[in-house]
């Protein structure tokens, strides 16, 4: 396991002005890292919003969580909107009773975080 976490290389996908990056099977130290990095750099490249999909994601250990919190922070400092999509049962509980779910929404897959988001800038850029 700590020889495919060495290797675990960030995945993103674009759409429009949002950022798709996938969490892994495993989201512990090395792996939070990488992502929050990667959600950093895409806020620093203009995303509007990240959407963290957690569609592969079995198992998250603490300093895990306390790294996305970091994420949340950073998103919220660069006025964008998170979104964890594909949360198992387990993990979506676990995020309801650390709070993270007060900043972050949860929703059922991909198509429902980029329709989210697509509603939302449409929004805004119509009453600019």
């Amino acid at each position: 396991m700590e020889e495919a976490a060495k290797t675990f290389v960030v995945q993103v996908r674009c759409v429009g002005d949002a950022a798709i990056i996938y969490a892994g099977d495993y989201l512990n130290k090395l792996r939070g890292e990488r992502i929050e990095r990667e959600c950093k750099r895409q806020l620093e490249l203009g995303s509007r919003a990240l959407i963290i999909s957690f569609r592969d994601t079995e198992l998250i250990n603490s300093i895990g969580v306390s790294i996305l919190m970091g994420v949340i922070d950073a998103a919220e400092r660069g006025n964008a909107r998170l979104i964890f999509s594909d949360v198992n049962n387990h993990t979506a509980n676990l995020f309801e009773m650390l709070g993270l779910t007060r900043h972050v929404s949860l929703v059922k897959d991909e198509g429902e975080a980029l329709s989210l988001v697509g509603e939302e800038i449409s929004a805004s850029k119509s009453a600019s």
